[in-house]
């Protein structure tokens, strides 16, 4: 027994288990607060929060259903890419076989509907958060993390548009993708552009303005395809997880979730 100790008391004292808990059994307020500021679940849920961040409130629980949402869309979204090749000799029929054979469809149907479900939460709960005032100090910081993540819900929709490869996605995407020629200073044909020469030369042409950056060409086609793709599987959920970190942890900051001011 008394070996069993002297092990316990070993390992507690060890550099490694040191490294991972650097406060111990947090017994006072300022371990408590230690405990709080190097843990990054415990910034989530800190021991300590207000009551009002406690209190039962009308917020709809659309920022918790686009969280639920964003769950969802990512196991869905790491099951389809076992069966999705995203090039254009296999991808629409990949498709078709994802909606026709694999488990009657189900996983590519959740995740398209989740994904149109994700658009309207995140629209209503930026509703919710504007109309309660919650734009204001000391939440402005928030609100716009919260606005970059808008976004990203929104540029993730539009990347996954594309990848059916069938007629509707090609022309949508051509349709969208032309608004970013009227890019200022980046689109060839936005305000600005102009202006910006070298040595006489245009450097905004549309052989490199925002367009061609985001097609990977002058027109759609294969480059756009595994574009969009790594887009929509990788860099932008990486971005937008990230930014929900932030997000949380902000909501705990400023005192729990907002309400009317």
């Amino acid at each position: 027994m008394q070996q069993l100790k002297d092990l316990q008391k070993a390992i507690v004292k060890s550099q490694i288990w040191k490294s991972i808990f650097r406060v111990g059994i947090p017994t006072d307020n300022r371990k408590r607060a230690l405990a709080t500021l190097g843990n990054v679940v415990l910034h989530l849920h800190p021991i300590k929060v207000k009551k009002s961040g406690l209190r039962m409130s009308y917020t709809w629980c659309m920022g918790g259903t686009s969280f639920f949402l964003f769950l969802v869309e990512t196991i869905t979204g790491l099951l389809l890419m076992f069966y999705y090749r995203p090039t254009v000799e296999y991808a629409y029929f990949d498709m078709v076989d994802l909606r026709e054979v694999v488990a009657f469809g189900i996983m590519r149907e959740l995740h398209r509907w989740a994904a149109h479900a994700m658009v309207i939460a995140v629209w209503l709960h930026m509703f919710r958060v504007f109309m309660t005032g919650s734009y204001k100090p000391p939440r402005e910081f928030n609100w716009n993390v919260g606005v970059i993540l808008l976004v990203l819900t929104l540029l993730l929709s539009f990347t996954g548009y594309l990848l059916p490869w069938d007629q509707l996605a090609i022309w949508a995407i051509t349709v969208g993708s032309n608004m970013a020629r009227a890019t200022p200073l980046l689109g060839h044909e936005g305000p600005g552009a102009a202006f910006l020469t070298l040595g006489g030369e245009k450097l905004i042409h549309v052989g490199s303005d925002a367009r061609f950056g985001l097609i990977a060409g002058r027109t759609i086609g294969g480059g756009t395809l595994i574009r969009f793709y790594v887009l929509h599987c990788l860099g932008i959920p990486f971005v937008a997880a990230c930014l929900m970190a932030v997000h949380f942890w902000r909501v705990r900051k400023d005192g729990g979730i907002s309400g009317p001011v």
